[in-house]
């Protein structure tokens, strides 16, 4: 079973990708491949410094993500130039990953900017998670956990896609405003019945 599990930032959804491996899923973490597809000598990172300029590189030729982060959360257009080289070198390697997968594994691709890609993409998934929390709190968590100021936080909201538009995808939606014992009942809820399917 092919499943998608998206959130907002500061939802909690790498706790509840954690909560279902311990379930026994597999986990394709997004997060990671996005990382691994512009690594230092890949040509993903080639393609974003001739995109973004070679300012972009640290010293030791490494991508500076944060100096990316301010170009790209800033403008929408250059957003959409950075996903045009990412996605489709991040969602090859989701390919070969899930190939890799027992026959019979629940497979759970963590899909930070799942609605982004559109209801076409989400379809491709037999059941879609989302990780829904207010926006109020979203801001509250990245303030407190990250040191982020409120400015950067609503910034970082803006520039993903709205919670409508994430839980209009959902086939389940998991509410993590509350605790951690809430959210483990619920996680494991969402599990059973993906399994019984």
């Amino acid at each position: 079973m092919r499943v998608g599990l998206t959130g907002g930032i500061a939802s909690g959804k790498s706790t509840v990708a954690e909560l279902l491996v311990g379930l026994g899923a597999v986990l394709i973490d997004g997060d990671a491949l996005a990382r691994e597809v512009v690594a230092r000598g890949t040509p993903g990172l080639a393609q974003v410094v001739e995109e973004f300029g070679e300012d972009l590189l640290t010293p030791e030729g490494d991508l500076d993500r944060s100096a990316l982060g301010r170009i790209v959360f800033a403008d929408e257009a250059a957003r959409r130039r950075l996903e045009a080289i990412t996605h489709p070198l991040i969602f090859e390697r989701y390919a070969e990953l899930e190939a890799a997968a027992p026959p019979d594994a629940v497979v759970v691709h963590d899909i930070p900017l799942l609605a982004e890609a559109g209801a076409e993409r989400a379809a491709t998934f037999d059941a879609v998670i989302v990780v829904d929390v207010p926006e109020e709190l979203q801001v509250e968590r990245m303030v407190r956990d990250r040191g982020w100021t409120r400015e950067d936080a609503e910034a970082r909201i803006a520039a993903q896609a709205s919670r409508e538009d994430r839980l209009a995808i959902a086939t389940h939606v998991i509410d993590n405003s509350g605790t951690l014992d809430e959210l483990r009942a619920r996680v494991d809820a969402v599990f059973a019945d993906l399994t019984q399917r």
